[in-house]
């Protein structure tokens, strides 16, 4: 089971989603553009542990997390 994890001010929220269900890797998919078309940075960790950029869709991503673009001033 995948999970798409989306960070923001109020905590976290995940969404679980089985890769081999077509309509929810759509969604799943949905998802990951409509974050990144609104700012938001997705990374994916690595079966190694390591973490990287993500700038398209991976159905085979275990997980995924998304932050939003920091603001500084």
């Amino acid at each position: 089971m995948a999970t798409q994890i989306v960070m923001d001010h109020t905590g976290d929220t995940r969404h679980h989603f089985d890769a081999k269900d077509l309509k929810a890797l759509a969604e799943a998919e949905r998802r990951f553009k409509a974050l990144t078309g609104n700012g938001f940075t997705a990374a994916t960790r690595q079966e190694s542990g390591d973490v990287s950029l993500a700038r398209s869709f991976d159905p085979n991503a275990e997980e995924t997390v998304f932050y939003p673009r920091l603001v500084g001033g």
